[in-house]
């Protein structure tokens, strides 16, 4: 095989897609599962699922069969969301963490078996497809099967994160044996066969999930636990189940934003766009310091309140109409100050790793999906029967009083969240983009792109991001404008130029729809920060 440099020394511009039927995700083979399922006659649930069982294979740097997931869809009629990230073993109290590792510890560590919760993302798509699908789940995931029994060639992106994954995990439980099959990472356009995931989706879609949760995968798991130290049971597998909820929203510019509630981080992108609504961002140009300084500003406003405030919805000390609150989200507004960056803190509302795909079909289905291990491989341990990477969820926990205190069953904060854009009660687009806490960050950027300065979907998705980290320090993408970025320092922001846009500014995959999708149909952008493909008929 020649022996390319595949790094691509010029910059490069994706066109925006346009189709009937949709599928972006950020891997090629997945899109293509997804628009086989369409092909067969199923609609944009089964293709979003038939995609994520794929995305499990092609990306395993990101998610796997022992990932969680989050969906929002327009089923037609009404917007549904759905929140499959896994709950803590029966075995997880503060006391068991503190026992293990020291009085000290503030969080369950972030790898090993103790950072993994019992993984959602299965149960997810079952779910889906019970209530949505038109397919047989086991042709879902033929083409995952297929792909994990044949190989797949290691795409450029997938193979970077990788080979620099292998040096903290190569020693983890199964993980050598899984993901290093020539002791080393794959090299790029290497093939990489996954027998193991195989077996595992067979099971899965003949059982229709319940191998996962209640059978022989269960049970090895559980096994797989106990063999290197944690406490997962049979039990734990079998009690979960992933709950329907109700997007909760925020108006903006005439369009509505849609996100998952708490335990999720997706209030923070709808708390940051209550408070630029009390700003004309139309009146600044869209790259210039002044409209980048006020987007920066109102999302860490919104963090600080999401850092102190969310967790489960139950455990949380406020409601999320509190934090949503206009009056609220006004009187935060005015702390902005525009000639300077700030460190703000929470205030008082009672006063007022990851993947993400979307599809959609001709008969106005939508499907926001957004699938996750959360650091990268995640907790690297890796149960080698079934090929299983085991998710470290359990590290968002804290082990201090609070709404984020782990406890048995307990769901912890997550970072994972599809969105969704409305206006007037009908759908527009579903979208999602992927990254830590780059997330929210990535939901306001790109919607204020399209939303306040018209630009399309693809344009929106390539434009340079902007990433808060904590106090005053931000990150840029290289290509963001220079004479922006000095600004935004005499301002006293802290900035650091990062070039590896992978992680720290997330990747997006965007649906819009153009009017009647019998007559007109969608655009489709695909986050060309990753390996992905935007496509459709």
């Amino acid at each position: 095989m020649k022996n390319f440099d595949f790094h691509n020394p010029y910059p490069t511009t994706r066109i925006p897609v346009f189709a009937r039927n949709a599928v972006s995700t950020s891997h090629p083979l997945a899109a293509q599962a997804g628009l086989r399922m369409l092909w067969k006659g199923g609609n944009a649930v089964d293709a979003a699922i038939a995609a994520a069982a794929a995305m499990t294979i092609c990306e395993p740097v990101s998610n796997g069969l022992g990932s969680d997931a989050f969906a929002i869809l327009w089923d037609g009629k009404q917007l549904q969301g759905i929140n499959g990230s896994g709950k803590a073993p029966a075995g997880w109290t503060p006391e068991y963490f503190r026992k293990k590792y020291g009085d000290n510890a503030a969080t369950p560590p972030k790898r090993g078996i103790d950072s993994a919760t019992v993984p959602g993302a299965v149960a997810t798509w079952v779910a889906l497809s019970e209530r949505y699908g038109k397919l047989p789940f086991a042709d879902l995931m033929a083409p995952a099967v297929e792909i994990a029994e044949r190989g797949y060639l290691l795409p450029v992106v997938v193979q970077q994160k990788w080979d620099a994954a292998t040096p903290e995990l190569g020693t983890m439980p199964g993980f050598a044996q899984t993901f290093l099959p020539w002791g080393r990472a794959p090299r790029v356009g290497e093939l990489f066969q996954f027998p193991a995931a195989a077996r595992a989706l067979r099971l899965i879609g003949e059982t229709r999930g319940k191998a996962y949760y209640q059978g022989e995968i269960a049970e090895a798991l559980a096994r797989f636990s106990k063999d290197i130290g944690g406490v997962h049971t049979v039990q734990d597998f079998a009690s979960f189940q992933p709950e329907w909820v109700t997007p909760i929203q925020k108006n903006y510019r005439g369009y509505t934003l849609h996100e998952i509630p708490p335990n999720g981080q997706g209030i923070a992108a709808l708390m940051a766009l209550g408070i630029l609504d009390n700003f004309d961002l139309r009146s600044h140009k869209v790259d210039g310091a002044d409209s980048q300084h006020l987007q920066i500003e109102a999302m860490k406003l919104a963090f600080a309140d999401t850092y102190r405030f969310v967790g489960e919805r139950a455990a949380m000390e406020v409601t999320t109409e509190q934090m949503l609150d206009d009056a609220y989200l006004a009187s935060r507004a005015k702390l902005i100050d525009m000639k300077r960056a700030q460190d703000f803190k929470a205030g008082n509302p009672v006063k007022g790793g990851t993947i993400y795909l979307t599809a959609a079909d001709e008969n106005g289905m939508m499907v926001s999906f957004i699938q996750s291990n959360y650091m990268g491989f995640g907790s690297g341990c890796v149960e080698p029967t079934y090929g299983i990477s085991l998710q470290n969820r359990g590290h968002g926990f804290s082990l201090k009083p609070g709404a984020n205190q782990v406890a048995p069953g307990k769901r912890p904060f997550h970072t994972i969240i599809p969105a969704f854009l409305t206006k007037d009660g009908q759908p527009v687009m579903s979208f999602g983009v992927m990254g830590g806490n780059m997330q929210p960050q990535g939901h306001l950027q790109t919607v204020v792109r399209m939303v306040d300065y018209d630009q399309n979907p693809q344009a929106a998705c390539d434009a340079p991001r902007w990433r808060f980290n904590s106090g005053l320090e931000i990150n840029v993408e290289q290509q963001m404008n220079k004479a922006t970025v000095q600004e935004l320092v005499s301002r006293g922001h802290r900035i650091e130029v990062i070039n590896d846009n992978y992680q720290d500014f997330g990747a997006g995959q965007f649906i819009w729809k153009m009017g009647d999708t019998k007559k007109e149909g969608y655009v489709i952008a695909s986050d060309s920060r990753r390996d992905g493909l935007a496509a459709g008929f």
